[in-house]
């Protein structure tokens, strides 16, 4: 079944139950069971995507397609062969037995890849098991992977300059092969988003725009809203309400038939998680599920509190732990788009209305912050970007590429998008404070119950907003940023200095001027 991945070892276990990847995790020393029930994790030496690290094979058959520079890193076809069959030989020589998950990213027929993932060790496979989507046995049988991940997270490369790397770490894509190799990390992230990222390239080629985003739907199945937004600044806390299930909370496609999840499972940060504002998430954490880099008290109780190993602790479940979540694990065309941005400067109202040129410009942009950075090397907690479509990390392809498909599917549809502030409003970080969660969820319930269709609005100058005038359950004064400022002289020139790092961030996208216009501008 490995041979032509030049594997000759036989010592795989091939799509092995929960509780036998749960027995071995625990025996061999992976993990241990907290008092939830969940298994918990030490990822070692990293907590996070090591983004500098991760390398796309240079070669005829996909080069032309590919946005080379600060994400995409370019390698030889030479240099992946030498790293490929190093990490072949790791597995050829293990004595124990290692993991083969086969499944699905993609639940829809028409789009969705075979993906098959190895792994040495049990916790990674149970990873993947929840993350991805599972087949049935029957499915099994004639199974062939479209994309094939090899987890090898204890290779090194020492003579990595030679090997065109950036340190002795590697996480390398080879289109043309179909496969991908990793080695140096442990964060099982990688594997997550390395198939995602597989995605993001080939949905666009079907004219199906793939979105790093989390979805909903009502309670009568007939109205979805979307959810774009780097971890932490809301997309799965957000997405997951007990009052509208969960199709999924962190990878999507939208074509002709609708919306449907990649994925089997949730991720999500488990940072100062609590029952009181996060009640789904933190029922969803128990037996099968996986909790990595939170520290334990004596009694095995999970202080999500404490981030002395990271800031970006997690836990993965798979979709069947959230109570509200459906079993078609897809939805209807979305009536609602939500961007959300973390503004650190306080400068953003906590909610706009965009017409279909700024929901352009916005997601281009895709101005926000990194919290409690999923990257390995962030320069601190929490910092401003602008990190295109919401997601630049994970997309191959050039960013116009997704912008016109969205613009497509929300001029098709007729969807409602607007921008969410999940940060900071009375000043910027550190002096004003963040918008609490049940304030925000107020928001987003009146953007999906159809509030804000035809309200009042004003205009703030500059920015080139339209803000609603009131909202049921908010107070007035916190919808005009301006208003929750002592000092309005120093936000007009915090507003200054925010539309000038639009400006200048914008300049690399060639777009319709209509589209320029739609943004800040000074």
């Amino acid at each position: 079944m490995l041979e032509h991945l030049n594997i000759k070892n036989s010592n795989y276990i091939r799509n092995a139950p929960v509780d036998v990847l749960i027995d071995n995790a625990v025996n061999l020393n992976e993990g241990v069971i907290g008092h939830n029930g969940a298994l918990m994790v030490d990822t070692g030496e990293f907590s996070g995507r090591i983004p500098k690290d991760k390398f796309i094979v240079e070669e005829d058959s996909s080069s032309h397609n590919i946005w080379w520079g600060d994400v995409n890193h370019p390698i030889s076809e030479e240099n992946f062969d030498y790293l490929y069959n190093k990490v072949i030989e790791t597995y050829n020589n293990l004595e124990k037995d290692f993991y083969v998950f086969d499944g699905f990213a993609g639940d829809d027929k028409k789009n969705k890849i075979n993906v098959r993932m190895l792994t040495k060790k049990a916790w990674q496979s149970l990873f993947v098991n929840n993350m991805f989507i599972r087949p049935e046995q029957s499915e099994l049988e004639e199974f062939t992977p479209d994309f094939t991940i090899i987890n090898a997270f204890d290779v090194k490369e020492k003579d990595w300059k030679n090997f065109g790397l950036n340190s002795e770490n590697f996480i390398i894509f080879n289109i043309k092969k179909k496969v991908a190799i990793i080695g140096g990390t442990e964060y099982a992230g990688e594997m997550k988003k390395g198939i995602f990222s597989i995605m993001h390239y080939y949905l666009p080629l079907k004219n199906v725009l793939s979105m790093h985003c989390s979805a909903n739907v009502s309670k009568d199945l007939n109205e979805s809203a979307l959810f774009f937004g780097l971890s932490g600044t809301g997309k799965t806390t957000l997405s997951t309400n007990a009052n509208r299930p969960l199709i999924g909370d962190d990878e999507h496609g939208w074509s002709d038939d609708g919306i449907f999840n990649f994925e089997g499972g949730c991720y999500a940060k488990c940072i100062d998680l609590s029952e009181k504002n996060e009640p789904v998430i933190w029922k969803a954490i128990k037996s099968g599920s996986i909790i990595e880099n939170v520290v334990l008290d004596d009694n095995g109780v999970p202080d999500y509190a404490d981030v002395s190993l990271t800031q970006n602790s997690r836990c993965c479940y798979p979709r069947s732990h959230v109570e509200k979540s459906i079993d078609s694990n897809n939805g209807p065309e979305p009536s609602v788009v939500i961007f959300l941005t973390c503004d650190l400067t306080g400068v953003l109202p906590p909610v706009s209305i965009l017409n279909k040129e700024a929901a352009a410009y916005h997601f281009l942009s895709g101005y926000t912050a990194k919290v409690g950075s999923t990257e390995v090397g962030s320069t601190s907690a929490i910092e401003s970007t602008f990190s295109t479509c919401f997601g630049a990390p994970f997309f191959p392809r050039p960013a116009g590429v997704y912008a016109d498909l969205l613009i497509k599917r929300i001029e098709s549809f007729g969807s409602k998008v607007y921008l969410v502030n999940t940060g900071w409003t009375g000043g910027p970080h550190g002096t004003g404070e963040r918008f609490s969660i049940p304030t925000t969820r107020r928001i987003i319930n009146a953007i999906q119950n159809g509030e804000l269709i035809n309200c009042e609005c004003n205009k703030i100058e500059g920015l080139n907003l339209t803000v609603p005038t009131k909202i049921d359950g908010i107070d007035s004064k916190i919808l005009n940023p301006i208003e929750t400022w002592k000092d309005q002289s120093a936000y007009e020139a915090a507003k200054i200095d925010l539309i000038a790092q639009f400006e200048k961030n914008f300049q690399r996208f060639s777009v319709r001027q209509e589209i320029v216009q739609a943004g800040p501008s000074l």
